[in-house]
């Protein structure tokens, strides 16, 4: 049996489209993360994130952008059904079950930041040096962060340890 050892991501996500209590209010706080619509951003999904990784929520595309909270995965990627649905906002002609083109995984909520992160805080951060997010031009949905960027983030968030729960199956 091969042990897969536990990644850290980055998932963005407007508050106006989902938001982190959208998925607080889902049943038991797991909701499927489809509609990526990214090449890269859809390999993380379908062949990177696995069953009890971290992530970090990010909300995106408001005036101030802010990683607000923890889930974690609870299912790995498959196939992105929204793009086979011509009524789903995602929808995309070019996918078939044959050929889904686009996947999801599924997260679920875990706890809120106490103290949520701009990117300016995020930036004056030594240990964060480097992170994905921080980059000139970085517009990636999902985005790997290491473990030292993750321990970070927690202990600026207000986490004074990992969430507990996060490495449940």
């Amino acid at each position: 049996m091969v042990v897969m050892e536990r990644r850290f991501w980055l998932f963005k996500s407007e508050p106006t489209c989902f938001s982190f209590n959208d998925l607080k209010n889902c049943p038991d706080g797991t909701d499927s993360w489809d509609g990526v619509r990214n090449y890269q951003a859809r390999n993380f999904l379908r062949d990177e994130v696995h069953r009890g990784d971290g992530v970090l929520f990010y909300h995106s595309n408001i005036a101030e952008p802010v990683i607000v909270g923890i889930a974690r995965v609870v299912r790995p990627g498959y196939p992105d059904l929204s793009a086979l649905d011509p009524r789903a906002a995602h929808h995309d002609p070019r996918a078939s079950e044959a050929d889904p083109i686009w996947y999801a995984v599924d997260v679920q909520y875990v706890t809120p930041l106490p103290r949520a992160l701009t990117r300016e805080a995020l930036k004056r951060e030594p240990d964060l040096t480097g992170m994905e997010l921080l980059k000139k031009g970085s517009r990636l949905s999902v985005q790997p962060v290491t473990p030292e960027q993750w321990h970070a983030i927690l202990m600026l968030g207000g986490l004074t340890a990992d969430p507990s729960g996060l490495n449940k199956e």
